[in-house]
């Protein structure tokens, strides 16, 4: 099989469920609350596997009760967890989210061992690892070590795909070695300056894209698509309509699935249609890693809704 691989963050999710977010200086009653397992890198790490593509996840846990609980999550979804660092005396990453019934959510991320990733270990990982055809990188890990990833990658001739996320972090410098973006409408903003509300917009932003030196990838525009750019050619792509239960990962379960259709020879728009019903059907399950759908059920809901169905293996 094709190999992806993924630098990025590995936390624990603690997830409080309410009726409505609150608002400041508000209490409001919790439904329940939850530990899953989550942080982006391994949230996308576990969309590829589920995808049954070949992946490995680099990245750092700590030695604590909770790292111990997310190894075992990685290796259950068949992630190769060899190249994640297990540091002693260090607390892991961690995530707040608060969920209401809508499915919408805020987060506040704690680093922990996430931060302690570093760019020799990184550098020489991705050099080691000889059939890594695909590198997704997103921005919770410490913005030097991404940039560092996507440096040696590109030497290496493996095609970086970005997921900007949290854009606040994307530079210029970053941008260039990029081969693929992956931005929701917030992020799309952030980096062009152009909000999304029709083609003529998203066209103007994906010009912006290739004036940053990026000629491809896929604008999310939430429940309304994604415009596809492939150098001069646009494409919508229409969302899925979805009873959403929980949208944490969501972007996550996009990112992996898009990979692991590229990585296998799909068009761009191919890919795109592909994560996008992955995606739908992950925020109809609660769980960042545990709503992300199999194969199987990828293959069972494009019969249900009578979709296309772009599962390649």
């Amino acid at each position: 099989m094709a190999k992806i691989c993924v630098v990025g963050s590995v936390n624990m999710d603690i997830v409080t469920y309410v009726n409505d977010i609150p608002v400041r200086g508000q209490t409001v009653n919790g439904k329940k609350l939850v530990e899953t397992a989550g942080g982006k890198g391994a949230n996308q790490a576990v969309a590829v596997a589920k995808q049954n593509k070949d992946v490995a996840l680099i990245g750092c846990i700590g030695d604590d009760y909770h790292g111990d609980m997310l190894l075992q999550r990685l290796r259950e979804y068949n992630v190769d967890t060899s190249k994640l660092k297990q540091l002693q005396d260090t607390a892991s990453g961690k995530t707040s989210i608060v969920v209401e019934d809508s499915g919408e959510n805020f987060i506040i991320y704690l680093e922990g061992a996430n931060k302690k990733l570093d760019k020799g270990y990184v550098r020489n990982t991705i050099q080691a690892e000889k059939n890594c055809e695909v590198l997704l990188v997103q921005l919770e890990s410490p913005y030097d070590v991404v940039l560092e990833a996507m440096k040696t990658a590109h030497e290496q001739g493996i095609k970086v795909i970005l997921d900007p996320a949290p854009s606040n972090h994307v530079t210029d410098e970053l941008l260039q070695y990029a081969h693929l973006v992956l931005p929701n409408e917030q992020e799309t903003r952030e980096i062009t300056g152009i909000t999304i509300t029709d083609e003529a917009s998203a066209l103007t932003a994906a010009t912006i894209f290739k004036q940053k030196g990026i000629e491809q990838g896929v604008l999310k525009v939430g429940a309304t698509g994604s415009y596809v750019f492939d150098k001069q050619d646009m494409t919508f792509i229409d969302a899925i309509q979805v009873k959403a239960i929980d949208t944490v990962g969501a972007g996550d379960c996009f990112a992996g699935a898009f990979a692991s259709a590229y990585v296998d020879g799909l068009s761009l728009v191919e890919a795109a249609k592909h994560a996008n019903i992955v995606a739908a059907l992950k925020v109809t399950k609660a769980g960042a890693q545990d709503g992300i759908p199999t194969q199987k059920e990828v293959k069972d809901f494009c019969a249900e809704r009578n979709l296309p169905c772009y599962v390649t293996k």
